[in-house]
């Protein structure tokens, strides 16, 4: 039988759960619930991390022990877990005494091992992030460059774990597994990260500062650095509290370790280089998902005010509609967009009209034509085997689906299901069949079918929305069991069908009027086309990640850098032009102020310049910068003053023509430049840029 461990990053304890918390849960607990029915033994470990110097002084100032402290914060996620129906099978906890004997047992191999050794250490440390930071590495500040908290100069004696004596034997590993860290540039990341040389970690803390941690084995003066601890919980949870399979086999090493992506060096570059020198197997695969952002981009911060609360969603609109918009609005590996409106219209379309409507059409459609007992099925048409084909396509690439963690793409293509029945009934119309008695065969033939894709479609989407995939299948008399129910022909016909409700009641949203004596918004007045070359916004960015559009496959998904460290998401039809790795690290020049616009689910955030090479077959050649031009540099055009910032439409882009001539960009007579130097394209005099 085949396995499936899968670990969530355990969740600082102080933290509040937010929704970032909440999607990595969601992403382990729709997995596993997959591979569950596909036949997989699973296994899922999520916990807290428990241990460190905030935890301490948070204690101090609320006047309890640190034990204390944690006993009672670390509710707030298991409770919310519970609450989002996460189906974990272990709860770990740093602070267990299982975990704290493990950890003393690995400092005191690699101890033995001659792995560790101490020595006198200087340096700013930051309380904040708990470590030491280079001079070099703090901002303007003289703070940490992550939480940009002020810095303390410390000199104190530490131990040393001998991390870089592991690096050549992680990049030999690298090399031969180039599927370990997945989205593919998640593991150039860190291939990258590992052409510098890699410093000696250190793994501890003395308790004259530190007294919250589990203590040295060698030296009780000292305390593990919570890094060091913590790292090894996802281990310690199967060795130390006896966690195996249900047939009894062991269920380390992991098949997915899922984190976010900033967390991604202290799990691909430490953690690896910790359980090799503990002669431990590394995990099968380690997946770096995105960032939730909002407000167009801008990462959630407790600073910036700006953190979604999943129990404000759950509470107000229910558990399955959260956890199904977590799953279908990113794309594993992409940042997303959080905005409440998107929630909103995502949950309308996809639950309320088309899943949700659907179930009603055929519940009442049964209810009142057949009593409520499901008709057997007669002759089948061309209409009734299409949607059969459908229901076995999308079985087919779920089950294939699902080991590639292709999530969001899973989502939808179930979706596609639900959608081919709503148009087979609009072909069908089994309202107007209903009233003539001579096509009650036929009638029976189309509910049939429609119930059964229904029931196939709810068992397929159990694991995203388990809740109300129980209430729908009652509603239709029938129940999800495991993965032999996700076949073809598991209704018969005569199965009682419930009672009805609307599973996903559509969300009507109270709009506010405006008072009488507020003024109207200031409206940009249309731009005539001499305005648009000094309205334009065009900057040199940087592509940092290329990775493939997961439904539209002419089209690629960029990660640019825009300049000053804003990271823009930019669809683009360069497929036929470039190959992914022609792209990476290249530098573009990036239409800025054009109004962002989704494409193929996947919100884009401007798009750049390309030149005409070969119209009729769409093949085209990037623009090109100056070469000492940086991310963040305006393009102007030559003699034009740009003009206040607004936001531009592609229509307003149309009104005006660029062009080669000479190898440079024109608008008319107008030079494209970057500080002085021409903007150019390798395409023919005359051919259009766009």
């Amino acid at each position: 039988m085949k396995n499936f461990y899968v670990t969530t990053p355990i969740y600082y304890v102080n933290d509040a759960p937010h929704i970032g918390h909440s999607y990595t849960t969601v992403l382990a607990d729709i997995l596993t619930r997959f591979h569950k029915i596909i036949g997989y033994q699973t296994f899922f470990l999520t916990g807290t991390d428990e241990h460190g110097q905030k935890v301490q002084r948070a204690a101090a100032k609320r006047n309890v022990t640190p034990q204390e402290h944690v006993d009672e914060y670390y509710h707030r996620f298991e409770d919310l877990w519970k609450k989002m129906n996460i189906q974990n099978d272990f709860f770990i906890r740093t602070t267990m005494p299982e975990h704290k004997a493990y950890v003393q047992e690995c400092l005191q191999k690699l101890w033995d091992k001659g792995e560790i050794y101490s020595k006198e250490y200087e340096g700013w440390y930051s309380v904040g992030e708990e470590r030491f930071f280079s001079e070099d590495e703090l901002d303007e500040n003289k703070c940490d460059p992550i939480s940009h908290r002020p810095v303390e100069w410390l000199k104190e004696k530490n131990y040393f774990f001998k991390m870089s004596a592991y690096q050549q034997k992680l990049i030999d590993y690298l090399e031969s597994h180039k599927d370990w860290i997945v989205p593919d540039y998640r593991w150039n990341e860190i291939r990258g990260f590992l052409r510098q040389p890699l410093n000696d970690l250190c793994i501890s803390r003395p308790k004259i500062r530190l007294s919250w941690g589990i203590p040295l084995p060698f030296d009780p003066d000292y305390v593990t650095y919570v890094w060091f601890d913590a790292l090894l919980n996802y281990v310690s949870a199967s060795t130390a509290f006896h966690k195996t399979y249900a047939d009894g086999t062991p269920i380390w090493p992991a098949s997915y370790h899922l984190i976010g992506k900033d967390i991604l060096t202290t799990h691909s570059v430490y953690w690896p280089t910790m359980l090799m020198a503990l002669d431990i197997p590394l995990p099968q695969h380690i997946l770096a998902h995105g960032w939730w952002l909002v407000n167009g981009g801008e990462k959630m911060s407790k600073s910036a005010g700006n953190v979604v609360n999943p129990m404000d969603y759950m509470e107000k609109y229910g558990i399955d509609a959260f956890r199904y918009f977590l799953a279908r609005e990113m794309v594993v590996g992409q940042d997303a967009n959080f905005t409440h409106e998107g929630f909103v219209r995502r949950i309308n379309s996809d639950l309320a009209n088309d899943l949700g409507n659907v179930l009603n059409r055929v519940h009442r459609l049964v209810l009142t034509n057949f009593g409520g007992v499901l008709p057997a099925p007669n002759a089948l048409d061309d209409a009734a085997n299409e949607v059969i084909t459908i229901a076995n396509r999308v079985r087919t690439n779920v089950m294939e689906w699902v080991p590639q963690v292709k999530l969001s793409q899973v989502v939808e293509e179930i979706m596609t299901l639900v959608r081919s029945i709503n148009r087979y009934l609009e072909i069908k119309a089994p309202w107007k069949l209903a009233k003539d008695e001579s096509k009650k065969d036929e009638l029976a033939t189309v509910l049939y079918i429609s119930a059964e894709a229904v029931r196939l479609s709810l068992s397929m989407l159990w694991p995203v929305i388990p809740g109300k995939s129980e209430e729908g299948l009652a509603m239709i008399g029938s129940k999800f069991t495991d993965q032999n129910d996700l076949v073809w022909g598991i209704l018969k016909g005569g199965e009682k069908f419930g009672e009805g409700k609307p599973l996903f009641p559509r969300i009507e949203e109270e709009v506010k009027k405006a008072e009488p004596q507020q003024a109207k918004p200031k409206q940009n007045k249309p731009l005539m086309a001499a305005d648009v070359p000094a309205a334009m916004d065009l900057r040199v960015a940087q592509i940092k990640e290329v990775a493939d559009h997961p439904d539209a496959s002419s089209l690629y998904v960029l990660k640019v850098d825009a300049g000053e460290g804003e990271l823009r998401t930019i669809c683009s039809g360069l497929k036929s032009s470039y190959q992914a790795n022609e792209l990476q690290d290249r530098k573009i020049l990036l239409f800025a102020n054009l109004k962002p616009s989704a494409l193929r689910g996947i919100m884009s955030q401007g798009m750049l310049f390309a030149g005409d090479l070969e119209p009729e077959t769409h093949k085209c050649r990037l623009v090109s910068v100056p070469e000492n031009a940086k991310p963040g540099d305006r393009a102007l055009f030559k003699g034009v003053t740009p003009s206040e910032p607004r936001e531009l439409k592609v229509k307003d882009f149309e009104k005006i023509a660029l062009t080669a001539k000479g190898g440079a960009v024109f608008c008319d007579a107008l030079a494209l430049e970057v500080n002085g130097k021409p903007v150019t394209c390798d395409v023919a005099d005359g051919a259009g840029i766009h």
